[in-house]
């Protein structure tokens, strides 16, 4: 840890100017002499403690599905309750009742998103949900009393390869989960609609006057987490149609009508139980970060040093150029190589629950993302001076002011441009780590902070 001080001097020769009659005078002469410091303070020192992070809003599509026990993290459980965005419209036109075969529950798995074995065969319960789900929702959510346990619609016995599959599916990016549920409940959508098109206008209608949504229950077997990227229904059913000729026909037919989106609620309830060698490192003083449940790290950023550093040493004229975090972390040893997230938050304690509640992005003042370095190892948060600046002529700076927590995160981003102006990337949301297991330990002790700022002294 040191600072640096760099100077720069600028030195202006006088002139001297002659007349061209025989009077010789001089006009005048001066030396002013400018300043310049450039500073980098990288003095300061962090430490930390790891906090239980029992429960966070998902706020995702992604469904995470199955059971995991995995020595050196823990045993890990997530199911699923979800609503669903209805199609505005259904094929009514030459379709009755009675012409309605069957609906599936589809759900979309990309290869290799999975944890654990991929032939281990697993298996899961469906149940119609008859109570409205709460919003917040958290992973800790119970749904006993949401779902009566006796009214099954649909269950399998699945698993994460494609064995077995046609060769046009195996080359595919992903494969499919589907799950038959009872004819009579695509007759009711379908009844309802022809009943009240209104009741399919907007989620909420659905939601409350046609269908709440469904409880996915793991029921069989353990090993393996599988993340479900898309998930709708699907129904089939037959259309009378007319031949080129005039006559009557009847097709067959097929149509998405309800899915997963971001506008409706959909919750992964997760249990978390720790392995005792990570409760013990907990325990020893070790900042350790578990996801999707299980630690954040809270830390006091240095600010009142920083502020008090700058004020102290600030010359005449005077100008903050960067204030940057780098923040190295190694993995915590277990049987499936779970290690850093793939991105980390930094927020300020006080703004985590808004900042997921209200679906919020990074700001760059009260909350920053990194994504990890695996490289260099580390997480490295380069835009802190506008916290800095923020907070540098504040009055009455609080715990609340530099107090922060390091959270998981998944980061959406989108990317745009062309081959004229290039490309640029940016982020369009951040929700908690929910796809996969992490696990990281946060190595302050050689964590460094770097404060540069400038100085202008002018002499006359």
């Amino acid at each position: 840890m040191k600072i640096k001080s760099i100077i720069a001097c600028a030195l202006a020769a006088a002139t001297f100017i002659s007349s061209c009659d025989d009077n010789e005078s001089n006009i005048g002469s001066s030396i002013i002499e400018d300043r310049i410091s450039i500073t980098v303070d990288s003095t300061f020192t962090i430490t930390g403690r790891s906090v239980a992070n029992s429960a966070v809003q998902s706020r995702t599509l992604l469904q995470l599905l199955g059971r995991i026990d995995a020595a050196g993290y823990g045993a890990l459980s997530s199911d699923v309750v979800t609503q669903f965005m209805p199609s505005t419209s259904l094929d009514t036109t030459g379709v009755t009742v009675e012409m309605i075969d069957s609906l599936k529950l589809m759900m979309a798995v990309y290869h290799g998103n999975f944890v654990g074995d991929s032939i281990t065969p697993m298996g899961i319960e469906v149940y119609r949900l008859n109570r409205d789900l709460p919003s917040p929702i958290f992973s800790n959510f119970d749904p006993a009393g949401y779902y009566d346990p006796s009214q099954k619609i649909g269950s399998l016995i699945y698993n994460a390869s494609t064995l077995g599959e046609s060769d046009s599916l195996k080359n595919a990016s992903y494969h499919t989960i589907s799950v038959n549920l009872p004819r009579e409940l695509a007759q009711e959508f379908f009844t309802a609609y022809k009943n009240d098109p209104s009741s399919f206008s907007s989620p909420s209608s659905f939601i409350n006057r046609v269908f709440k949504g469904i409880y996915i229950r793991n029921s069989y077997g353990s090993g393996r987490l599988t993340l479900v990227s898309n998930t709708l229904m699907r129904a089939y059913y037959r259309r009378k149609d007319k031949k080129d000729d005039g006559t009557d026909t009847i097709k067959p037919a097929m149509a998405n009508y309800f899915a997963v989106t971001p506008e409706i609620v959909t919750n992964n309830n997760i249990g978390l139980r720790l392995a005792p060698s990570v409760t013990s490192l907990v325990n020893q003083g070790e900042n350790i970060v578990v996801s999707p449940t299980g630690y954040d790290v809270e830390f006091e950023f240095p600010l009142t040093e920083i502020i008090s550093s700058y004020k102290t040493n600030k010359g005449d004229e005077s100008a903050i150029n960067s204030l940057t975090f780098s923040l190295p972390v190694d993995s915590v040893p277990n049987d499936f190589g779970f290690g850093p997230a793939p991105s980390m938050l930094m927020i300020l304690k006080s703004k985590k629950n808004d900042f997921f509640q209200n679906n919020s992005l990074p700001d760059n003042i009260t909350s920053f993302s990194a994504d990890y370095d695996a490289v260099n190892g580390r997480y490295y948060f380069g835009s802190l001076r506008n916290y800095l600046m923020d907070m540098i002529d504040k009055d009455d700076i609080t715990a609340d002011d530099y107090t922060f927590v390091l959270t998981p995160v998944y980061i959406t981003v989108e990317t745009s441009g062309d081959y004229y102006y290039g490309t640029s990337s940016t982020i369009t949301a951040v929700t908690p780590y929910i796809s996969a297991p992490s696990m990281t330990k946060i190595l302050f002790d050689k964590a460094k902070i770097r404060f540069t700022y400038s100085n202008q002294i002018i002499n006359y």
